[in-house]
């Protein structure tokens, strides 16, 4: 079957799984990819992509003309599921080679494993959902630094994640999976980076994010279990930031 080349397309195509397809509309994936300003001619580097939702949906697109590196957990993860998780997503990716071919598979392991992309070479780099791991483990300039390094003068760098209260503590933000915007930002302008844009297209004024269980306690996670479960679908997924950075030309 052939591959679908527009995002509209891809977003829906046979190749995605249906679970993933049904949060299509929760995660705005069409709107957001063009907000960054992905083109299917970019080097793009995505940033922890997990079992691969987003990867899904950049890979196709860049199929023809572009090019895409992962830049996955290591097979030296400091954590026992890294390890399983970038087995699941290489195993996956083999699957379907027509599509995912063009991806070359980097291991990101802060402090040792860094180099995500050749440095200066990177049209994009993109992260979903990642921030609030890297500040609960307190290495997230770490990830900040080797985005700049990867990415060509210009280059732009996708933010996605959750969206803590702007009076939150540290201390908050390491327990419950949200950040605040203002840290976020904070990361980037020290990493040398300006920003260029910021969007809505995902938020969720329903997500209070005073949850005992954190961000967690909503979709898809419900960490509760069958416990208030009708009250954390209808809050829907997690309130979150959009941010789009650009590394200054030289």
């Amino acid at each position: 079957m052939p591959v679908p080349s527009s995002l509209e397309a891809i977003v829906s195509g046979e190749h995605r799984r249906a679970e993933n397809i049904a949060r299509n509309v929760s995660r705005h994936p069409v709107e957001t990819l063009e907000f960054f300003g992905l083109k299917p001619d970019m080097t793009v580097v995505e940033v922890l992509p997990a079992m691969g939702w987003y990867t899904e949906i950049i890979a196709p697109y860049l199929a023809e003309r572009g090019r895409l590196y992962a830049a996955h957990f290591s097979p030296d993860g400091k954590l026992p599921y890294m390890a399983r998780v970038l087995e699941y997503f290489e195993k996956n990716i083999n699957k379907r080679p027509e599509i995912f071919g063009r991806i070359t598979v980097r291991h990101i392991n802060p402090p040792d494993e860094m180099t995500i992309a050749p440095p200066g070479t990177a049209d994009m780099v993109l992260t979903f959902r990642n921030v609030h791991n890297w500040v609960m483990a307190e290495d997230e300039s770490d990830y900040f630094a080797a985005f700049s390094r990867a990415l060509k003068p210009g280059g732009v760098l996708g933010i996605v994640d959750h969206r803590a209260p702007a009076d939150a503590s540290m201390e908050f933000m390491r327990r419950s999976g949200y950040v605040t915007e203002a840290y976020v930002n904070e990361l980037a302008l020290n990493a040398g980076f300006e920003l260029g844009a910021s969007s809505e297209l995902n938020a969720n004024p329903s997500d209070t994010a005073d949850y005992a269980k954190g961000v967690w306690a909503l979709a898809p996670s419900f960490a509760f279990g069958d416990e208030d479960r009708e009250k954390y679908t209808a809050i829907g997924e997690s309130d979150r930031m959009t941010l789009k950075f650009v590394k200054p030309l030289e």
